[in-house]
C-alpha cells in the first residue's frame, strides 16, 4: 500500500545505477523511499544516485523557502559524503534550466524511486514525468503513520477519521522505516567519479547564493534554519523540555509550548514515524498497550501520558486528515467547493452583507488593520514564516469577516499563507484554511451577519483566554 508503480517499465538490471529522486522526504533518516532505493541497489549490485532538485518557477517561489530547502541540501550532502552514495543537489538559476535532468538520469537508471506526496504541484509533476522516463518509477509513501491511501474516502470531521485510524492503525505500525537507511548503503558499489561528467557539463550541481536566484527576494529568509540537523535538534528539545507541558501550554503564545515542527514536517526534514516511535519509546510504550475500542475520542486510545496523547492527535489525526482530503479530493483542497454544503450555503446567503471593515490583500500583508492582535499575528508570519496555531485560526476568521466576499477571503488567505508561511502549500495549511470556512466543523447558531452560522472567534475573547502580553510586545508595530 505504500509503494505505487507510476509507469509500466521494468527494472533494468544491466543499467548503470539506481536513482532516488528526492522530492518530498528531504532527509537521510527514517526515510522509506531511501530505504527502498538502497534495497534495489543492493539487490541489483549497482551504485545509488540521489537527486534532490529545486525549481525556481513554482508558485510563490521565494528566498525564504529556497534558503530553507538549501539548508537541508547542505545537511544531506554532509550525511551522504562518507557513504558510497552519489548525492546531487541541483537548484535552478532560471526557469526551465533544469528541464531534462531527471530524464537524463533515468535514461541510465535501473529504476527510479521517488516520494509519494499528497499536494501542491508534486502529484501532477510525478504523473506527467513518470510515463516519459525510460526506467521503472516507484513512488514510496512515507508521509504519515497511516498510508495516504489507507482510508477509502475523505472524512467530514476529525472524529470520523480518528475512529478509522483507531480501527486500522495497528496493522500499519508493522511497517516502520529504518532509523538510518544509510547504514545498509555502506556496502554498495560506488559510481565512478567521471560517470556523470556529461551531466556536469550541462548542469551545475553547486549550490548558488539564494540572492542570485530568479525568485521573490522580498520574502526573505528567516532566522530559523531548515534541514535535517535543525529539525532533529528542535524535535529532541521539544521531547525533553516541552512535551510534559504541551497540553497546558500549546494554546498560550507567551508560554512557547508548541513544537514548531510543522515546517520541518512539510519539507520532509523529519519523519512522522521518528516522532511517533521516539515519543512513545520515551514512555516505554508498546503496541500491546493500544485500546481495542475505536471510539474516535482524542484521549485514551494509545494508553500513554496525557501529553503524548494530545501531541499524537495533532501529529496523526489532524495532520493526516488534511492529507486524506488532498488525496481523495485534490481539486477541492483550496476551493470553496471543498467545504460542506452547510458552510457553502451560509457563506452564500451572507455574501452580500455589509462589512464593518474591508481590507485588500496588500493592507493585510502589511499588518495595517484596526486590530492590534491580528496585526501581531501577521507580523509573526512575515518575520518568522509561522503563526502560533491558535492565532492562525483567529487570523483566518478575521480575514473572512474583512473581505468583500467568501471567494476573496479564501484568495487572501491562500496568498498570504502560501507566500509567507514556511509550511504553506501543505495539506495541513489547506485543512486549517478550510476549517476557518467550516470544513471539519458544524454550524454554530444563531445566524450572524457576514459569517452566518460559522464558528465565531474574536480578538477580545482570545485576550481573555490566552497569555498574550509578551506576544503582543514581541510582534508589535
Amino acid at each position: 500500500m505504500r509503494n505505487r508503480c507510476l509507469n509500466d517499465r521494468p527494472l533494468r538490471a544491466d543499467a548503470d545505477f539506481v536513482l532516488y529522486w528526492m522530492t518530498g522526504a528531504r532527509r537521510t533518516r527514517w526515510n522509506l523511499a531511501l530505504e527502498r532505493a538502497v534495497a534495489w541497489a543492493a539487490e541489483l549490485r549497482r551504485p545509488l544516485v540521489v537527486l534532490e532538485a529545486l525549481r525556481v518557477d513554482y508558485p510563490h517561489a521565494a528566498a525564504r523557502h529556497h534558503q530553507w530547502v538549501m539548508d537541508g541540501m547542505r545537511d544531506n550532502a554532509a550525511r551522504f559524503a562518507p557513504s558510497p552514495v552519489t548525492y546531487l543537489h541541483y537548484v535552478e538559476r532560471a526557469p526551465g534550466e533544469g528541464r531534462g535532468l531527471v530524464e537524463a538520469l533515468a535514461a541510465r537508471a535501473c529504476g527510479v524511486v521517488t516520494d509519494d506526496t499528497p499536494t501542491f504541484f508534486l502529484p501532477r509533476m510525478l504523473a506527467a514525468v513518470a510515463p516519459r522516463l525510460a526506467a521503472r518509477v516507484e513512488a514510496v509513501d512515507g508521509y504519515g503513520i497511516l498510508p495516504l491511501r489507507a482510508a477509502p474516502r475523505d472524512y467530514p470531521a476529525a472524529v470520523h477519521f480518528r475512529r478509522f485510524m483507531q480501527k486500522n492503525v495497528a496493522a500499519h505500525l508493522e511497517v516502520c522505516p529504518a532509523a538510518d537507511p544509510l547504514a545498509d548503503a555502506m556496502t554498495l558499489p560506488r559510481l565512478a567519479t567521471t560517470a556523470l561528467d556529461d551531466l556536469r557539463a550541462r548542469w551545475t550541481f553547486d549550490l548558488p547564493e539564494v540572492t542570485a536566484l530568479a525568485i521573490d527576494q522580498r520574502v526573505g529568509p528567516v532566522v530559523a534554519r531548515g534541514g535535517e540537523s535543525a529539525a532533529q535538534a528542535l524535535w529532541q528539545g521539544f521531547l525533553s523540555d516541552k512535551l510534559a507541558r504541551y497540553p497546558d501550554d500549546r494554546n498560550h503564545p507567551d508560554r512557547g509550548g508548541q513544537s514548531g515542527l510543522s515546517p520541518a514536517l512539510h519539507w520532509g526534514h523529519i519523519s512522522a514515524h521518528q516522532i511517533f516511535w521516539e515519543l512513545l519509546g520515551a514512555e516505554g510504550w508498546s503496541p500491546a498497550r493500544m485500546s481495542t475500542a475505536a471510539t474516535g475520542k482524542r484521549e485514551g486510545f494509545w494508553n500513554a501520558s496525557a501529553a503524548a496523547e494530545a501531541f499524537l492527535d495533532q501529529l496523526i489525526t489532524w495532520r493526516e486528515l488534511g492529507a486524506n482530503f488532498c488525496v481523495h479530493r485534490p481539486d477541492d483542497a483550496a476551493r470553496l467547493e471543498g467545504l460542506p454544503m452547510w458552510a457553502q450555503d451560509t457563506l452564500a446567503r451572507h455574501a452580500g452583507d455589509a462589512r464593518a471593515y474591508t481590507y485588500n490583500v496588500s493592507t493585510l500583508e502589511a499588518s495595517r488593520t484596526h486590530d492590534p492582535l491580528w496585526n501581531a499575528a501577521q507580523r509573526q508570519l512575515v518575520r518568522e514564516g509561522i503563526i502560533h496555531n491558535y492565532l492562525r485560526m483567529l487570523w483566518g476568521k478575521k480575514i473572512l469577516e474583512w473581505s468583500a466576499s467568501p471567494e476573496e477571503a479564501l484568495r487572501h488567505m491562500l496568498v498570504l499563507n502560501d507566500r509567507w508561511a514556511l509550511d504553506g502549500r501543505d495539506p495541513n495549511s489547506y485543512a486549517g484554511i478550510g476549517w476557518v470556512l467550516g470544513r471539519y466543523d458544524h454550524p454554530w447558531p444563531p445566524d450572524k451577519p457576514v459569517i452566518g452560522t460559522m464558528r465565531p472567534m474574536s480578538s477580545d475573547s482570545a485576550r481573555r483566554k490566552l497569555d498574550l502580553a509578551q506576544y503582543q510586545r514581541a510582534y508589535g508595530p
